[in-house]
């Protein structure tokens, strides 16, 4: 039988951990903090890179590339930028046999070394607005890693653009925020809040910092994407200006914004189960698995089932399906039933004489885990409609999921009595201060006032004092 994992309820961080390494997502490194993409891992990545690569390019925005290596210097030109970056720095100092007249970092984020660029790059309004991103690795020296949700080194991508006006870049800003909650929603299945950051949650040099903002299964919040109007803070600390349509030089206004590796975090937390990984079928790697079941079979059965299963298989394929036919002989059915539950194929069919000769075969969904008859020459078509109802099922089950655990508090102590229950509505005076001081005293935090919350003055549960609106607390990854 495949392997078993731990079970949730018995230790969360276990089944995550037992499952990304049986699953075959991720292993550790001998380098600390880092790991090592496996195939069945580096798939859903490739997925989540088309479909995003696409919806970018369908703004505007290019693909460029910038080098890991960025001279300490430019750093130090953005002082909240260096100081909010500078715990997680890696500094080269040494290369080629000798010290270095200047120290490089290991890329944390790319907004200073882009703007050298920019700055060159950039003469008139004519250039604008600039649109690129890059697909690259970054390294934030981490102390407490978990795979794929915080590692040292992480693959991501980052968009970086540059427009005339601020409200060119609060378009851009929010635009991309859209991108992220529209690919998080219709492709992972999982339902986010958009929304803005608190000012002591926004990234280092930006003037506002929205996110998407999804629920796990242990009810914690995770950050799956981030989008930052920087306003001209790293224009001006690297002379990125432009002659305007007035004649006049400008600094330009800029937008970063970017996502992760830890998308995969959030699909294994959001869907999956104590057999395995659950995968929605619009970024799934491995669509359909075709079981022959032939244990008993006569030579001539045996013939007929692996035709009609290899045939099968090409119909699903033209139809633009990721399918295998396990046809191996040394593994039983039961064995191949939990080994596909467990690396997250999305559909099962199962073919044998008896159900040649009925011409029908098995078909089951990976979430329901439920058996359907379906007739054989009907199995191509069907095969698409379950896949596209699992897709909405697993939206909406999270989203339910969500929804009920999300609660209204309107004291402290309610606050502090359901720390772990989900997502706590909460009015809060707006002083870091007061935000800190919850944070140290119940491990909840800030994580965005949601643009679909109707916001009405209050009183924060905390001191009393007045409250523009409520803000989302949880605990979080």
């Amino acid at each position: 039988m495949a392997e078993k994992l731990t079970p949730r309820e018995k230790g969360f961080s276990e089944w995550y951990v037992d499952l990304v390494q049986k699953a075959k997502l991720a292993d550790y490194s001998d380098v600390k903090g880092c790991m090592v993409i496996r195939p069945n891992g580096y798939a859903l990545w490739e997925n989540i890179q088309r479909v995003m690569d696409k919806m970018f390019k369908d703004t505007g925005v290019k693909n460029a590339y910038f080098p890991l290596l960025i001279p300490e210097s430019y750093l130090k030109k953005e002082a909240e930028h260096v100081e909010g970056f500078n715990p997680q720095l890696a500094v080269v100092t040494h290369a080629g046999g000798q010290k270095l007249e200047e120290p490089l970092v290991i890329r944390p984020t790319s907004e200073t070394i882009i703007n050298r660029s920019f700055s060159k790059w950039i003469q008139s309004y004519r250039d604008l607005p600039l649109l690129v991103n890059q697909w690259a690795n970054v390294m934030r020296w981490e102390m407490r890693t978990r795979l794929f949700l915080r590692t040292t080194e992480f693959l991501w991508q980052e968009g970086h653009t540059c427009h005339e006006t601020e409200a060119d870049a609060e378009e851009r800003t929010l635009q991309m925020l859209e991108v992220y909650r529209t690919f998080a929603e219709d492709y992972m299945a999982m339902p986010v809040l958009p929304g803005r950051k608190s000012e002591s949650e926004k990234f280092a040099g930006a003037l506002r910092t929205y996110s998407i903002e999804a629920m796990m299964q242990d009810k914690k919040a995770l950050q799956a994407g981030t989008s930052h109007n920087l306003g001209q803070n790293f224009a001006k600390a690297f002379d990125t200006t432009f002659q305007g349509r007035d004649g006049r030089v400008h600094h330009v206004w800029q937008t970063s914004w970017g996502s992760s590796t830890r998308l995969i975090g959030g699909l294994i937390l959001t869907h999956s189960d104590d057999s395995g990984l659950i995968v929605p079928p619009k970024i799934a790697a491995t669509h359909v698995v075709i079981i022959p079941i032939v244990g008993k079979a006569t030579d001539v059965e045996k013939t007929q089932v692996m035709e009609k299963s290899h045939a099968l298989a090409a119909d699903l394929r033209k139809a633009g399906l990721g399918v295998v036919v396990d046809d191996d002989e040394s593994k039983g059915p039961g064995f191949k039933y939990n080994e596909h539950e467990l690396i997250g194929t999305c559909l099962r069919i199962e073919l044998g004489p008896k159900d040649l000769a009925k011409g029908s075969c098995v078909m089951v969904r990976r979430d329901l885990r439920q058996k359907e008859f379906v007739p054989l020459d009907e199995a191509a078509a069907k095969a698409q409609v379950m896949l596209d109802q699992m897709q909405k099922d697993l939206f909406q089950k999270a989203k339910d999921f969500r929804d009920s655990h999300t609660f209204e508090v309107n004291s402290y102590e309610e606050l502090k009595a359901k720390a772990e229950d989900g997502f706590l509505l909460a009015h809060w005076d707006g002083d870091p201060k007061t935000e800190a001081r919850i944070k140290e005293e119940t491990g909840l935090t800030t994580r965005c006032r949601p643009f679909s919350l109707k916001q009405e003055p209050g009183k924060c549960v905390m001191t009393g004092n007045p409250s523009q609106g409520r803000i989302v607390f949880s605990k979080a990854y």
